[in-house]
């Protein structure tokens, strides 16, 4: 059974439904699920998120299989309407999922906005794992708990510990922070590791901002509420960053790489 009302939004709701229903028909008996993670599950979710999921499978995809997926997701972003072009997700197998050992392995993959699908790590994480089990949305299938592992505090720290590091430099290789858009991420990121290797949980985007206004150093208070105010902004690659925020912003990486080295 899929259920039909599991986002605040109708049209993606009805996208979801034909989604699982699809990746039903092309995957037959090796079909485990599909799950919401990401803002939508973590209940944080607004018009500027995208939609994440995770559609597990049995098995390795097989060729035919992975030819009709990659149809089926070139031709969704065609259709009209709104969510349609904001889907992001992988098709993992389960017993790579189940625990962090099958950290590494390649998905199928979808990417935000994307028409061709790709082999990626990009939902194989700890927090990805963390977020489904504890928070998954269930579109069909098992309680998601059924198959996701707990996934230990200290690999959620040790995670942020290393992305901490790598950020800004990670970063750089896909979008720049003199640009607008990619400044107000690397500042947002930030804070969601902070947020997790505080507490040990995963949080949104919007809730790790609104947390790092209240709990961490006063002096990055203004930072976080730029970032914060401007998630209505979108991308825009004409919009560049004021150069006192980008310097401070590059400050408030290296003011996070010392608080993660003590936590």
């Amino acid at each position: 059974m899929i259920r039909s009302a599991f986002t605040p939004y109708d049209e993606l709701n009805r996208l979801l439904v034909e989604l699982t229903a699809a990746a039903r028909e092309i995957l037959g008996d090796s079909f485990v699920g599909a799950y919401l993670q990401g803002s939508f599950a973590l209940g944080d979710a607004d018009l500027f998120s995208d939609c994440d999921f995770l559609i597990p499978v049995h098995r390795p995809i097989t060729a035919d299989q992975e030819t009709a997926l990659r149809t089926l997701h070139d031709e969704i972003p065609t259709r009209a309407g709104f969510w349609t072009k904001h889907l992001e997700g992988s098709y993992p197998v389960v017993q790579e999922l189940r625990s962090l050992d099958g950290l590494g392995r390649d998905w199928l993959y979808i990417d935000h906005g994307w028409r061709k699908m790709q082999r990626s790590t990009h939902c194989n994480t700890e927090v990805v794992r963390w977020t489904v089990r504890e928070y998954g949305v269930t579109l069909a299938g098992p309680d998601p708990r059924e198959l996701v592992d707990t996934v230990p505090p200290e690999a959620l720290r040790g995670r942020m510990r290393e992305n901490v590091v790598t950020l800004l430099p990670d970063l750089a290789i896909w979008v720049s922070i003199e640009l607008a858009w990619g400044q107000r991420y690397a500042v947002t990121t930030l804070c969601r590791i902070l947020y997790t290797l505080t507490t040990a949980r995963v949080c949104s985007k919007k809730a790790a901002l609104l947390w790092a206004i209240d709990e961490l150093d006063p002096r990055w208070s203004g930072l976080c509420r730029q970032a914060l105010e401007g998630r209505a902004l979108g991308f825009d690659p004409e919009d560049a960053a004021e150069a006192p925020v980008v310097a401070q912003t590059i400050a408030f990486a290296e003011y996070a790489k010392t608080l993660a080295a003590d936590r």
